[in-house]
Parts: C-alpha cells; structure tokens; sequence
C-alpha cells in the first residue's frame, strides 16, 4: 500500500495542493504536516528541542523542494518555508525547568516565544497558531501529564495542523505516553557529541538517539540522528558511515 494511501483526507489535499507533483510520495507522507509527539527521556535534556527544530527545517526544505519543481513562480522571500516564523508555546513549568530554546545557535530560524501560565491555555495558543499559514510550524512544551492534555485535545492538534497544512510537535517532559492522536510518538536522548575536526578536546556537531514507538504511516524504529544543513541524517548504528539518507530525506529511515 503506498503511504498517501493511509493518509486522511484533508492531509492528503493538503499535500496535493501544494505546489510540486500532485502525486503523494513517500518522502512527502513522512514529513507531512500534522501532529507529532516527542518525549524527552531525561526531562531538562535539550535534545529533544534540537531534534525539533531539525525535522521542522526538513519539513520546510521538503516544502521548499516542491515548490521549486512543480513549475510555479519564484515566491516571494518572505513567502518561502524556511523564511517563515516558528511558534513556540511553552507551559510556566516547563520555562521554569528546562529554558528556553537558545536564540544565538538558531541561524536564519525565527521564533514567536509564548509563555502560557497553564498547560489548557499553552494547547489553545498551540491551535491558534495552527489556524496560521504564515507560519513554518507550532511547538508546544508540556510538563507533566495535566489532565487536559487527554486524546481529546491531542485528536484537536492533529486535525487542525493536517487541515491547514502546519506541521505541529508537542515536547513532553516529565511526562509518560498515554492515550494521544499524535501520528508519530518518538522518544530522544542526547548522546556523545561527534568529535570537533579542528579540535579533538572540544564537543563537535550534537547526536541523538530517536526512537519512533508509535506511527501510523510507518514502521517504529531507533535511529542516531544528527544535524545537517536542511534537516536531518539519520543512522541505524552509530557509525558515520552508516547513514540510510541524505538530510533532505532524513525522515525516511
């Protein structure tokens, strides 16, 4: 079965009109915008926060890619995907606890930090912000299992962001996975950072360990994953030589 076959219908429109081939490929079911949960193993790790930002630049240059080969005109640089803003919601604990995302190692990446006091008012910024079209992507943090957080309020995420074509993740920390519509779950750890190539006492480029325990349009499994420039690569294994993809189709594996 071809993955657009499994896809819902508004994502599955979604994704056909958007600029590019109408056919639905694999590449573009993995990276497709909708609802995706991502557990921290250690609560204050901030690895769970690069691997993020990471699959949303994927999902920006996926995009990107399918604009540039379907034919349309140039748009507008302040139009492109990778051009546009991230919203990112964080509940009072979770500030508190583990930061927030440091602005300096960002690049050409733009955030709309919101503090939200309560964990219900982070979820309704969270589907606000995905009624926006100008924006690359929402990412709410939520510590703990509040009880609002419940598969009612997840199912909500994940049809708006496949609806309106926004990819949505929801970090949780010191949480424990319960019942959720998210369509992809994955739990991240940092591991040894990659050695310097200029100095061997310094931490090179980060590496994490992305487990995929739930999805519904592909089959679960462990990666290493690492940061490039357009996404992700990610690695069964730990050796360099190891990688399954190129960044721009990290989310394949």
């Amino acid at each position: 079965m071809p993955p657009s076959a499994a896809l819902p219908p508004a994502l599955r429109a979604s994704l056909q009109a958007r600029p590019g081939p109408a056919a639905v490929t694999e590449e573009a079911a993995t990276l497709a915008p909708t609802l995706a949960e991502v557990f921290a193993v250690t609560a204050a790790d901030a690895a769970v926060t690069g691997f993020v930002l990471a699959r949303l630049t994927a999902q920006a240059a996926q995009e990107a890619r399918g604009g540039a080969s379907g034919g349309h005109p140039e748009p507008r640089p302040e139009t492109r995907p990778e051009a546009r803003p991230i919203l990112w919601v964080q509940d009072r604990l979770s500030r508190r606890e583990a930061g927030v995302p440091c602005l300096a190692g960002l690049g050409t990446t733009r955030l709309l930090l919101v503090e939200a006091r309560q964990p219900r008012a982070a979820l309704w910024a969270m589907e606000e912000g995905l009624g926006c079209g100008a924006l690359a992507g929402v990412v709410g943090e939520i510590w703990g299992d509040p009880a609002v957080l419940d598969f009612t309020a997840t199912k909500r995420l994940a049809l708006r962001a496949e609806a309106q074509g926004v990819p949505a993740w929801l970090i949780r920390r010191a949480a424990t996975p319960a019942l959720s519509a998210a369509r992809e779950r994955w739990r991240v750890a940092a591991l040894p950072a990659e050695a310097d190539p200029d100095d061997l006492r310094a931490p090179g480029a980060p590496l994490w360990r992305a487990e995929l325990f739930r999805a519904r349009w592909r089959r679960p499994g462990a990666w290493v994953a690492r940061p490039v420039s357009g996404g992700l690569v990610m690695e069964h294994g730990t050796d360099a030589g190891a990688a399954q993809t190129a960044a721009p189709q990290a989310a394949r594996a």
